[in-house]
């Protein structure tokens, strides 16, 4: 509850004293100390109310600017709020986001590394297959014979046709056994081009 406080006209308080000074310069004794009391003690009691209106003065702006600051404090305060809201949400998102990536890149590893192994495991089972077709064409060289080389350009283009129909089939068995068939001519048509030079 504020009170309103109205000052004293300057004047009237000093008027009042003088006053009092004069009355008490025409009366003597007792009566005379009593009017110069009562002139001091308006003297002094205008003096305390002229410094009990500043300090109320300065208080009230000094309330006032508090009051504007608290204003501003929570208008800050309530846009920070807002703005942490917003982070946050945008941080809810994100989060979202990152695990349904993280998700999607486990599912796409998973698949990869299963293709790997299957990779691996059919080049295994083709390295066997190489090695024992190796082995077969190492074991037919051992019984070569004597062909002429025509016979072999005409068994080469065989080869070829074979390979190239397997290839559609995909049949990758026959298909690497006519090419390995194919080299091995190539290789025994190469060694007689050398032995003939």
């Amino acid at each position: 509850m504020s009170a309103t406080v109205v000052p004293l006209p300057p004047s009237s308080s000093s008027e009042t004293t003088d006053f009092l000074r004069r009355m008490a310069s025409m009366v003597s004794g007792r009566n005379g100390e009593m009017l110069l009391r009562a002139a001091a003690l308006i003297e002094s009691l205008a003096q305390r109310a002229m410094s009990a209106e500043r300090l109320y003065h300065r208080e009230h702006e000094e309330n006032t600017r508090n009051t504007e600051l608290r204003v501003a404090g929570e208008m800050a305060s309530d846009a920070m709020a807002k703005q942490i809201d917003g982070l946050r949400a945008q941080l809810a998102e994100l989060s979202t986001a990152a695990a349904a990536e993280r998700a999607a890149f486990d599912a796409e590893r998973g698949k990869l590394l299963g293709l790997m192994q299957h990779a691996e495991s059919h080049i295994g089972k083709l390295t066997g297959e190489l090695d024992t077709l190796r082995a077969s064409v190492d074991a037919f060289n051992e019984t070569v014979v004597s062909v002429p080389i025509e016979v072999l350009r005409l068994a080469r283009t065989q080869f070829d046709f074979l390979s190239d129909d397997f290839a559609r089939k995909g049949d990758v068995i026959s298909q690497a056994m006519s090419e390995i068939g194919g080299f091995a001519i190539d290789q025994a048509l190469t060694v007689k081009k050398t032995d003939t030079a």
